[in-house]
Formats: structure tokens, C-alpha cells, sequence
């Protein structure tokens, strides 16, 4: 059985393959490749409290829009 071409998969396609073969090391490195390479997040130090996500607004609309889906 051939491997699938890793690279051109999206991410939501690889992400598919890679629950459905848990045991594939290179899908999964790939699959963190793939996340590194399309990173999306946003980097801020360790809360405090709550009170300290008023600092990052850019994080709470972020937020926010992610959970609309």
C-alpha cells in the first residue's frame, strides 16, 4: 500500500487521515508540519487572572470568532 502524498492534503484533510490512522508517525509529523507552517496563533505570556485578557484584545476576538462556527 502506497502512502498518500502528505503535502498536498490541507490541513482539515490530513487531520482526517491522521485520527483515522493513529499509528502513521510520518502522517502525524506531517500533520504538525502542516500546523506549523499555517500557524494562526497568538503568543502572550501566562495569565495572572482573567482580568489580564483585557491586555489582548487581538486574542479575545480571535476568540471569539472561532467559537461562531
Amino acid at each position: 500500500m502506497s502512502q498518500p502524498n502528505f503535502q498536498t492534503m490541507s490541513r482539515k484533510e490530513l487531520h482526517a487521515y491522521v485520527l483515522a490512522h493513529r499509528e502513521d508517525r510520518e502522517a502525524f509529523y506531517a500533520y504538525v508540519d502542516k500546523l506549523h507552517t499555517e500557524a494562526s496563533w497568538i503568543e502572550m505570556p501566562p495569565l495572572q487572572s482573567l482580568d489580564d485578557l483585557k491586555n489582548y484584545p487581538e486574542f479575545l476576538e480571535k476568540f471569539s470568532n472561532d467559537s461562531e462556527l
